[in-house]
């Protein structure tokens, strides 16, 4: 009994779970309520025996899941959905019951090459949600930004005064935005671990705090991911070689399958390191004065600035520039 081994699959959505336990050859499937209440009823009974529980990563829709989960120690993995999608091979329809049995079975079949879900510190689950809400504000900054400048041209027919309320509400995003920033600040500074670390990263040049509480975040403090080879990968700036036989050869190329914010940000600590007096800089203007295009170049910086992360957080040492 002590190897055998129940492989749970989980598919879910905002307000209900479909869940399908396999047992060897059979399967039953389950519908519960998306809530901490009946989640804690169903999974009471396989509190303490060796089962294996599936779901993708539906972002907040699962947090009360994988709360419940790490709370009865039972063994939980998160798949990316396009992971699991990939891995089915051709389906036709969709089913939320069959799902979750696919998911099961996608479980069974490869946890082995998969890392069970580890929960996130308390402060680092606030940070994450904190950072979530402050992205929401700066987007629609962004978009009363742009427009703007569009109503400049209502004073030529006399609304001046949607222009104000456009001014109005940018600087309440503004307050809140900083409010948000000044709540993420507090809580890294009030936690020695994600203190030491940011501090760390903060010292990397064109490395700043929003790009370290990213990085904090993506990674779980460096338990998720603790390589810089894998993170590049998830950031999609690690380029990767397209060649079949003799006819099929193309250069190296990042893949699109990556977490597109995190690339974003990679990219502006790029661009504020080659502006600043720095060995980052240098290389950039040697390699563009060599002729290399320059977005190859600046990728490069960006894998030259995770390794120094990882680099600098696994010697627990800050950067000096020489």
């Amino acid at each position: 009994m002590k190897n055998y081994v129940l492989n749970i699959g989980v598919d879910v959505s905002k307000s209900t779970l479909d869940i399908c336990v396999i047992d060897l050859s059979h399967k039953k499937s389950f519908e519960i309520k998306n809530t901490r209440k009946n989640i804690q009823s169903f999974f009471e009974p396989y509190k303490g025996l060796n089962i294996r529980v599936c779901c993708e990563n539906t972002g907040k829709y699962n947090w009360v899941l994988l709360h419940v989960l790490s709370e009865f120690g039972i063994l939980c993995y998160q798949v990316n959905p396009l992971h699991l999608k990939r891995s089915i091979g051709l389906v036709r329809g969709k089913d939320d019951v069959i799902d979750s049995y696919r998911i099961g079975l996608f479980i069974s079949k490869n946890h082995d090459s998969l890392a069970p879900y580890l929960p996130m510190d308390g402060d680092l689950q606030k940070i994450k949600v904190l950072l979530s809400k402050r992205n929401l504000l700066v987007k629609q900054r962004a978009q009363h930004k742009s427009n703007s400048k569009e109503d400049m041209l209502l004073k030529e027919i006399g609304l001046e005064l949607i222009d104000d309320y456009q001014k109005s509400i940018i600087e309440f995003l503004d307050q809140k935005i900083k409010h948000l920033e000044k709540m993420i600040g507090d809580l890294i500074k009030g936690n020695s671990l994600l203190k030491k670390q940011n501090d760390i990263m903060i010292s990397i040049p064109g490395v700043g705090q929003i790009v370290s509480w990213n990085v904090l975040v993506k990674t779980n403090a460096f338990k998720n991911i603790t390589k810089a080879k894998k993170f590049a990968c998830y950031s999609g700036v690690a380029p990767f070689q397209f060649q079949s036989g003799t006819s099929i050869y193309s250069k190296p190329k990042v893949s699109h399958y990556a977490d597109k914010s995190m690339k974003k940000l990679l990219h502006m600590a790029a661009m504020s390191a080659i502006q600043r007096n720095n060995d980052l800089r240098d290389y950039y203007l040697r390699k563009v004065a060599e002729g290399k295009n320059k977005m190859l170049v600046l990728n490069a910086v960006r894998n030259k600035i995770i390794q120094r992360i990882f680099a600098m957080i696994k010697s627990e040492k800050k950067y000096c520039l020489n």
